[in-house]
């Protein structure tokens, strides 16, 4: 039996990160030892309380959520109600948390399990605020780790300004420290992301379950989906942080290109921006593998099948 890859989910549910719990909570490939939360879709008392709602639907119980940074490191917070709604998960109703979240600070138990786990694997779906802070607390995790693995930025357009993604926009400091930290980071950018479209046809192959969990990732999309629609003109929402977990799941999935990424933290119209050095003119040494293609069928079928898994009683304990 091939041996389970360890990882720890840093998120900011947010509907996509919802989707990427779920599958990295229930993958067989994948051993889920946390979910750390941080702001960035919606305030961290909502983001945490949506983690925390989407353990009760799906039954995740033996997973400890911990709550960590609820602003960026040196500017204000700009959240995405426009697309997640006040709640952050607006659309399907939304169970009430059955435990709480863990006394322990997400940062210091980011710290705590690299420490003393071997060959972890972040795993980054929101800004980049804990991962940044955790690193900056206690260097010596970069050698324990096994690597990082994002959903932020892009190559060419961003999706919050002309120039940057959301995640990288929401804090780009903390993004700056993470990529010059020397750890391995395998970015999957919206060009990879914006290939991932739920289609009606993929919301009919959920609907078509009949099982509470991907019911309730129907629901979701179906909201996504307008705010996409209203907001950016897509006839299908884009699926961002799923695909973070599945490239690591199964790296062939994305086309992947080695290269150097510096994070602008100063221009007027280009805050927040990855400016990637696709043709290595910089000189740079590489310190990101970034995707640029997605095997759009295999990572479907990846998705509903793992989401298929769970039952009428979502037995998954973590």
């Amino acid at each position: 039996m091939e041996k389970k890859q360890k990882i720890i989910l840093d998120c900011d549910p947010g509907h996509d990160d919802a989707i990427a719990l779920l599958l990295a909570a229930r993958h067989p490939g994948l051993e889920l030892l946390a979910v750390t939360t941080v702001a960035g879709n919606q305030t961290l008392e909502k983001t945490t309380r949506n983690a925390l709602s989407v353990c009760t639907l799906a039954h995740i119980r033996d997973v400890p959520v911990a709550r960590g940074m609820a602003q960026p490191l040196v500017r204000e917070a700009r959240y995405a109600s426009d697309i997640h709604g006040e709640s952050g998960l607006d659309g399907p109703a939304l169970p009430q948390p059955e435990r709480e979240a863990v006394p322990e600070h997400a940062v210091d138990l980011i710290i705590d399990l690299v420490r003393s786990t071997d060959d972890v694997v972040l795993v980054a779906t929101g800004p980049l605020t804990n991962v940044a802070s955790a690193i900056t607390r206690e260097p010596a995790i970069l050698s324990r780790l096994k690597g990082l693995y994002l959903m932020g930025g892009a190559i060419g357009l961003g999706n919050v300004t002309p120039a940057a993604e959301f995640n990288i926009y929401f804090d780009p400091e903390a993004a700056a420290i993470v990529f010059n930290s020397g750890c391995p980071i395998t970015m999957i950018p919206l060009e990879v992301t914006h290939q991932a479209l739920a289609t009606p046809a993929i919301l009919e192959r959920l609907r078509s379950l009949g099982r509470p969990v991907p019911s309730f990732v129907c629901q979701l999309l179906e909201f996504f989906g307008a705010t996409y629609r209203q907001v950016f003109g897509f006839t299908a929402p884009p699926v961002h942080d799923p695909c973070a977990v599945a490239a690591l799941i199964d790296p062939t999935l994305v086309n992947q290109h080695s290269m150097y990424v510096a994070i602008e933290t100063r221009g007027e119209y280009t805050l927040g921006r990855t400016v990637c050095d696709v043709y290595g003119v910089l000189g740079r040494r590489a310190n990101a593998c970034v995707g640029y293609g997605l095997d759009a069928p295999r990572f479907w079928e990846l998705l509903i099948e793992t989401l298929a898994s769970y039952g009428e009683e979502s037995a998954s304990e973590g």
